[in-house]
C-alpha cells in the first residue's frame, strides 16, 4: 500500500479492506497493515485481488472518494464513484463544444501539438544527455518529422486529419524508442507498441504507467465537474474516459515516457520484476509494481514552473490545474485551452 498526496494504491494480492468508523482498514491474512482516515484521501486504486466490504464502499461514496478496480496489468474493470458533483451548466457547455466539428478540431490540434512538441523535447534531451550512446541521426530524423507535423497543425483541418497526424507522429516516436534504452538490451527492448496484452517488459511498464496517468486525469476531470467521457480527440465509446485520454497526451512524453526510461536506464527495475503469462503477456510482479509506484510518487513530488500560469507547483498538482484550465476554456473564460509544454 502506497500513498501519494490524496491517492491510496493497494497492490498487495489478497488484501482486504473494511470500515472502522471513519477509517479504511487494510488487512492481509487477517493482519492489519494500514489504517487511513477517510478525510485524508481523495481516491483509491486497487490492482488485482483486493476485496472490499459493502460498508467500506459506502463510506467512500459518502465522502466522494472514487475507488478504481484494475487488473494486475492495469486494465480498468470498474470505478465506483459517489453522487455526481460539479455544475450542470459546465457539463452542458462541454456537451455543446463536443458537438461542434470546428471546436473539436481546434481542441484536438492543440492537444496533439502539445504531445508532439513534448515528445520532440524528450528526444532532444536524450541527444543532449546521451549523444555518445544513442543513434543521434535516427533521433534527429524523427525530431525533424515531428517538426513538420507541428507546422501542418498550425492550419485548420478536419478532425480525422488531426487524428491521422497524431497516429503518424506516435509511430515515428515509437520507431526510435528502443534507441533511448541504454542498458540491459537483452531484457529491455522495444520493437513496437503492444497493448492488450503487452508482449514485452517495456510495453508492460508503459501500460502500467499510462494507467496511473489515466487515473489521475480522470479524477482531475471529475473533481472540477467535467464529464471525463466527453472528449475532443478520442472518439466517444461507452465506458471510455475520452476527455481524460485527450488530456493525457500532453503528459505522456514528459511524465510517463521519461519515467519509464528512467526506471530502466537507472536499473531500478530488472528482469525479475516482471512475470510472463501462458498467453504470452508480460506483467509487472508485486515487487515491480511497488518500485514503479514509489518512483511515480517521487516524480509527482517534484516541483516545476507551470508554463502558462508561471507558478511553481508539484508535478502531482498539474493534472488538476489542467482540468481547471480546460473547464475555464469550456465556460468561455479562455480563448483556447492552454496545454503544458515542457522543455
Amino acid at each position: 500500500m502506497k500513498r501519494h498526496g490524496n491517492t491510496l494504491y493497494i497492490t498487495t494480492q489478497g488484501a482486504y479492506v473494511n470500515r472502522d468508523g471513519e477509517n479504511l482498514v487494510i488487512s492481509v491474512e487477517r493482519e492489519v497493515k494500514l489504517r487511513v482516515p477517510i478525510h485524508t484521501i481523495a481516491s483509491v486504486v486497487c490492482f488485482g485481488n483486493v476485496t472490499w466490504t459493502p460498508h467500506c464502499l459506502g463510506l467512500c461514496g459518502e465522502h466522494n472518494v472514487p475507488v478504481s478496480f484494475l487488473s494486475e496489468s492495469g486494465k480498468l474493470f470498474a470505478r465506483m464513484v459517489g453522487p455526481q458533483s460539479g455544475s450542470v451548466l459546465l457539463r452542458r457547455a462541454q456537451h455543446e463544444k463536443t458537438r461542434n466539428p470546428e471546436t473539436m478540431s481546434q481542441a484536438a490540434r492543440i492537444i496533439v501539438s502539445a504531445k508532439i512538441a513534448n515528445t520532440r523535447s524528450m528526444l532532444q534531451r536524450a541527444v543532449r544527455d546521451h549523444g555518445d550512446k544513442i543513434d543521434v541521426d535516427a533521433i534527429r530524423q524523427a525530431s525533424d518529422l515531428m517538426m513538420r507535423s507541428l507546422q501542418t497543425l498550425r492550419f485548420d483541418m478536419p478532425l480525422d486529419q488531426v487524428r491521422g497526424i497524431e497516429g503518424d507522429a506516435a509511430k515515428v516516436a515509437f520507431a526510435v524508442y528502443d534507441h533511448l534504452i541504454l542498458v540491459d538490451k537483452k531484457n529491455f527492448f522495444f520493437h513496437e507498441r503492444s497493448r492488450r496484452p503487452p508482449l514485452d517488459r517495456v510495453n508492460a511498464l508503459l501500460s502500467f504507467v499510462y494507467t496511473l496517468l489515466a487515473h489521475d486525469l480522470t479524477s482531475a476531470c471529475e473533481a472540477v465537474g467535467l464529464d471525463p467521457q466527453m472528449g475532443f480527440l478520442h472518439a466517444d465509446r461507452p465506458g471510455r474516459p475520452s476527455l481524460a485520454l485527450d488530456m493525457m497526451e500532453e503528459f505522456r512524453p514528459w511524465l510517463a515516457d521519461r519515467l519509464t526510461l528512467s526506471l530502466i536506464n537507472r536499473q531500478q527495475l530488472g528482469a525479475s520484476d516482471f512475470k510472463f503469462q501462458e498467453n504470452g503477456s508480460v506483467l509487472l510482479s508485486d515487487s515491480g509494481r511497488k518500485t514503479v509506484l514509489t518512483a511515480w510518487h517521487s516524480r509527482k513530488d517534484e516541483e516545476i514552473t507551470h508554463p502558462f500560469l508561471n507558478e511553481k507547483m508539484t508535478v502531482g498538482l498539474v493534472p488538476h490545474v489542467q482540468a481547471q484550465l480546460m473547464a475555464r476554456w469550456i465556460r468561455g473564460d479562455l480563448d483556447a485551452y492552454p496545454p503544458v509544454f515542457i522543455k
